[in-house]
């Protein structure tokens, strides 16, 4: 495994990879995993989609600092390089980018990537910027790695969206490839921000995943049941959790991001039906959702 530090050792690493794989007679197509680093089983499943679709795996280690509005936990973000170098190794990495914020951002940035419309709920509207941060990060990643594909998990299900919609707005030549919400056993959403929980407000967490399986059984009560009726039911197990304070909860069309109508049955819902939640509990704000997939 390479560990790239700077543009000129990440292109020679892609490049010494890519003579390897040809002259093997492999293919050389590049899957990117990017991260913000302290890494976990859930960034794992995402090395090993890569590796099992692509001859290439790069994956990037940054927190992004332009993704963090003021307030937020930049500066305490969790990081350890050395658990995330042994963890990338483990799954099967072949290239570790690993740009400093210096690197990235030599001086302060006059060019935004800003996604509309799919970024204005959710995240976006309690978070405001965030997402221009992200997709500007992603594009410049992009423009570094040039994958083919580029494997993003769902536990964000609308940084995946908006990612996607960047994508095909701007022709990028990336496959952007979902992959699943991997959980702890007990359910728990993994997130590099679970460590900052005190062990009451871990335990008070699982309400987040414990309500998001209740829906079916509300829904097979009531299959006549509208997006505000579930959501008001929704609030309500998350507010049984004396540690919870909500930011949103809200069910939308996806990949749209778009309200559904008011009186509109979610069995009727001509797309998939996107539940997403943010909760903080304590200082730590954890986001978790699910998909309904109507049939």
């Amino acid at each position: 495994m390479i560990a790239a530090r700077t543009m000129a050792e990440l292109h020679d690493a892609v490049r010494q990879c890519k003579q390897q794989k040809i002259h093997r007679a492999e293919c050389p197509s590049i899957g990117f995993v990017p991260t913000m680093g302290f890494l976990h089983e859930g960034h794992a499943s995402l090395m090993r989609a890569a590796k099992k679709q692509c001859g290439i795996v790069v994956l990037s280690i940054f927190v992004n600092p332009i993704q963090f509005g003021p307030n937020e936990d930049l500066e305490r973000y969790p990081r350890d390089e050395a658990h995330d170098l042994a963890m990338a190794e483990q799954n099967g990495v072949d290239i570790v980018f690993l740009p400093t914020a210096e690197l990235m951002y030599p001086e302060p940035t006059k060019t935004m990537v800003r996604v509309q419309d799919v970024t204005a709920p959710l995240c976006g509207a309690s978070r405001p910027g965030h997402f221009d941060g992200v997709t500007t990060v992603v594009t410049k990643l992009f423009n570094l790695v040039k994958p083919d594909k580029a494997f993003f998990g769902m536990k964000d299900a609308q940084q995946v969206a908006v990612i996607q919609q960047m994508v095909k707005d701007l022709n990028f030549g990336v496959e952007i490839v979902p992959c699943p919400i991997v959980r702890e056993e007990d359910g728990l959403a993994l997130s590099s921000r679970n460590v900052y929980l005190s062990a009451d407000e871990r335990e008070q967490a699982l309400v987040l995943s414990r309500t998001l399986r209740q829906v079916d059984a509300w829904l097979e009560r009531r299959p006549d049941m509208t997006a505000p009726q579930l959501r008001e039911l929704i609030v309500e197990s998350i507010q049984e959790a004396t540690l919870s304070d909500i930011d949103y909860v809200e069910i939308l069309r996806f990949p749209s991001l778009e309200a559904l109508l008011p009186q509109q049955s979610l069995a009727d819902a001509d797309a998939r039906v996107l539940i997403a939640l943010a909760v903080r509990f304590g200082r730590t704000r954890l986001i978790d959702n699910r998909l309904l997939e109507n049939k």
